[in-house]
């Protein structure tokens, strides 16, 4: 076979082959960059120690209005419900008989005074004869007695007038003190005070007015050994303070001060009880509603302030990942259990200048690399402005 035959289909070949090759070269995608992502750099700070908790008000001072003399109940003075001072008349019982008894309790007074002045002028009688001897020693010291025992009287009856007029006084209740009036608890023509002093009302003072609260004894320790290590600083007890949020989740305008700390763990709760006094100049707190409380007993030092976008939660628990001075993403275990704003608190977990991932979650994967960007908040306060450019770019 001539060997110019055999060159043309083995030419033709070697061209095929080479544009097979080129076309496939033409085909191929380049690997694509690292994904940006919105970075934080975190610092250590110091942050208030806050607990969220539900408590209970109650009245700064509660005062039983009773019936402190046996009698008819004449007449209901005040306004159910309504706002009383100190002293004003609440309700009228029959004061007739008890009158009539303070007019016999004057009437012996008066007889008691007289007794005495005959007993008196007797007895004065007696010692300006006695030492001329007209009268024996027997009788002058029977003047004498006599004297004294009339005087007695006198005083006796006086007490009795007393006790009389302070009886009189009890047929106008009045009000122990300033608050707001409840329901009456008799109703007119009722004998009370008969054998025992008959609740009419109650009188509660509500501004101030106290929250009750607790804190496990769990959590109690946990702040204590925190305190140990110097991670943080308890508050004194006059030095803590709570925000008070109303039953439609507003924050309640007037903070209050805990002024009372239980020393002995409650049987029935495993916990210690708290109170603090809450200003109500409104009014708008009442009596026996529950609500919940940001409780600021303290304050931690060296805590992560993080954006809340960029912490996540599995089974295993919060973490947060974030990209290494090697450029690579990795994933970081901390501990977050309190809210600051639109931030986690993280107490463990994070070093300082770590370059925690906020935006672009989503695109990154521990252990693949990633391109670091400023994060800022966009204008809902979630969006980076590097998540946002790559959102246009797409």
């Amino acid at each position: 076979m001539n060997p110019s035959s055999l060159r043309a289909p083995l030419l033709c070949l070697g061209l095929l082959a080479l544009a097979a090759c080129g076309g496939k070269d033409r085909n191929a995608q380049p690997a694509p960059p690292p994904p940006k992502v919105g970075v934080v750099t975190v610092a250590p700070t110091n942050q208030p120690l806050t607990k969220d908790l539900v408590g209970r008000l109650s009245p700064y001072r509660s005062a039983d209005v009773r019936a402190r003399v046996a009698g008819v109940l004449v007449k209901r003075v005040y306004a159910e419900g309504s706002d009383v001072k100190k002293g004003q008349l609440l309700f009228q019982i029959d004061p007739a008989p008890l009158k009539a008894a303070l007019d016999a309790s004057l009437a012996n007074l008066a007889q008691a005074r007289a007794s005495y002045t005959n007993a008196k002028v007797a007895a004065e009688r007696v010692r300006e004869l006695a030492p001329k001897g007209y009268v024996s020693k027997s009788d002058l010291d029977n003047a004498l007695a006599a004297e004294r025992t009339a005087a007695a009287s006198v005083q006796q009856a006086q007490a009795n007038v007393q006790t009389a007029r302070i009886n009189l006084g009890y047929a106008s209740v009045r009000s122990p003190i300033d608050g707001r009036a409840g329901k009456q608890q008799v109703t007119e023509g009722a004998l009370v005070g008969q054998g025992d002093a008959t609740l009419l009302t109650t009188v509660d003072q509500i501004d101030p007015l106290y929250v009750n609260f607790s804190l496990s004894t769990a959590e109690l320790d946990q702040m204590r050994r925190s305190q140990a290590d110097g991670s943080v600083t308890l508050a004194a007890t006059d030095k803590a303070t709570v925000e008070v949020a109303l039953p439609d989740g507003s924050r309640y305008d007037h903070p209050g001060t805990v002024d009372f700390s239980d020393t002995t763990v409650n049987p029935a709760t495993g916990s210690v009880d708290l109170r603090a006094t809450v200003p109500n100049p409104g009014h708008v707190l009442l009596p026996g509603m529950y609500v919940t409380l940001k409780a600021r007993l303290g304050e931690q030092h060296k805590v992560f302030l993080v954006p809340q976008p960029a912490l996540q939660r599995d089974t295993v628990g919060a973490y947060v990942m974030v990209v290494g001075k090697d450029g690579k993403v990795a994933r970081k275990d901390v501990t977050a259990d309190q809210a600051s704003g639109s931030h986690w608190v993280v107490t463990d977990g994070l070093a300082a200048n770590d370059k925690v991932i906020v935006s672009g979650l989503q695109k990154v994967k521990d252990g693949a690399p990633a391109t670091a960007e400023p994060w800022t908040p966009g204008p809902s306060g979630s969006a980076s402005a590097a998540g946002q450019s790559a959102a246009r770019g797409k």
